[in-house]
């Protein structure tokens, strides 16, 4: 592991930094008009009774450097769980120090100890940086799927009447 380097999961009291590398993130991909969680609300989804997702925290000599926001998916075809890492992120000033790797190999550490068959992520098709980073790791890019999402008044209303 790089020298100066801790992964740890996220605690609760970490809420704030979490919040922050979210807002960082969100801004980074301008989406930070798309940003309406709060430290409440990550509270409750990450710490609450039933916990939505967890938190990989990166630290740079005890600082946050880093974070993976990840969760629990399955493959029907594999018949195994996987991981899908929702957001990886870090530092602006604290890239090129080998966090990012870390953290991905610190999920991928995790899905062979949970008997995951796989290890999933998306990310925008312009952020030509990241794209080529993954690949230089062994990921490859699913070019045949398109990932649809329903939200806000769409998911209420096929929630409610299925139109």
């Amino acid at each position: 592991m790089t020298t100066g380097l801790e992964i740890v999961p996220a605690t609760e009291r970490d809420i704030p930094v979490v919040f922050s590398f979210i807002r960082k993130l969100a801004e980074y991909e301008k989406m930070l008009d798309a940003v309406t969680a709060t430290e409440d609300i990550l509270r409750q989804s990450l710490f609450g009774p039933r916990p939505a997702a967890e938190v990989l925290l990166a630290l740079w000599d005890g600082s946050p450097a880093g974070i993976a926001i990840f969760f629990h998916n399955f493959s029907t075809f594999l018949g195994q769980p996987g991981i899908y890492l929702e957001d990886l992120f870090v530092d602006i000033d604290q890239r090129g120090k080998g966090i990012g790797k870390a953290l991905l190999i610190e999920l991928a550490r995790l899905a062979k100890a949970r008997g995951c068959g796989r290890l999933d992520w998306s990310v925008l098709d312009w952020n030509a940086p990241s794209i080529e980073f993954y690949k230089r790791l062994g990921a490859v890019p699913l070019e045949e799927w398109t990932i649809f999402r329903v939200t806000g008044e769409a998911l209420d209303r096929l929630a409610a009447t299925g139109a």
